[in-house]
């Protein structure tokens, strides 16, 4: 029996209001992709789930659950996880996650896949404390203009969205205004989950784990 783990809102519930029940089997087709209903989501650790939470279901104040699954499975490049037969077993402890582990996070995957000198240089600086300002993510020649001229285009890689959200997301560490902050940041290591090559597999626990440190 495989152990993974769920978020739910504050009354047990996910996507289009599935309600879930403690103990109970839920079973599905496993027909189709991972974001139809033919798969039981799930994550295969509790802080890669809250991190990514806001640009995945994005529940506000969720509440976390340790299940039991089975039969098939689908795994989208580690990020989250399908399986077609699964029950809650138990109710776990919300770990609390600040804005600055969530920019850590994401910026551990990014430098996973993007190796210009003076990004990595912004990130680590960043970091480790020595300059958090906005002046230094603005500097990077990641400027948001040209970011949002080559989105409209659609000629804007995974990476490049990537690195572009990770700074967006740092910034807002040193401004009053940091409502987006959390998406920005868990769409930056999407972002660059996806952007990896079929040969590399980016450790998310790990880098999770990591991202806590601080």
């Amino acid at each position: 029996m495989k152990i993974a783990y769920k978020l739910t809102d504050s009354e047990m519930r996910t996507h289009r209001g599935f309600q879930w029940e403690l103990g109970k089997w839920y079973e599905t087709t496993g027909r189709w992709s991972l974001c139809s209903p033919g798969w039981l989501h799930f994550y295969n650790n509790p802080l890669v789930g809250l991190f990514l939470n806001p640009v995945h279901a994005n529940i506000k104040n969720p509440r976390l659950f340790r299940a039991e699954v089975k039969g098939r499975s689908l795994d989208d490049h580690g990020l989250v996880y399908g399986y077609t037969k699964a029950r809650l077993v138990e109710e776990l402890p919300v770990p609390q996650i600040s804005l600055v582990q969530r920019v850590r996070f994401a910026i551990f995957c990014v430098k996973e896949v993007y190796k210009a000198k003076k990004w990595n240089k912004w990130a680590d600086n960043w970091l480790s404390g020595k300059d958090r300002t906005i002046d230094a993510a603005w500097n990077t020649n990641s400027n948001f203009y040209t970011f949002y001229t080559l989105r409209a285009k659609s000629v804007v890689t995974a990476t490049e969205s990537a690195f572009y959200a990770v700074e967006s997301a740092a910034s807002a560490v040193s401004v009053k205004n940091k409502k987006n902050a959390p998406g920005n940041a868990a769409n930056a290591a999407d972002s660059a989950v996806r952007s990896a090559t079929k040969n590399k597999k980016i450790d998310l626990i790990k880098i999770a784990r990591k991202a806590m440190e601080e």
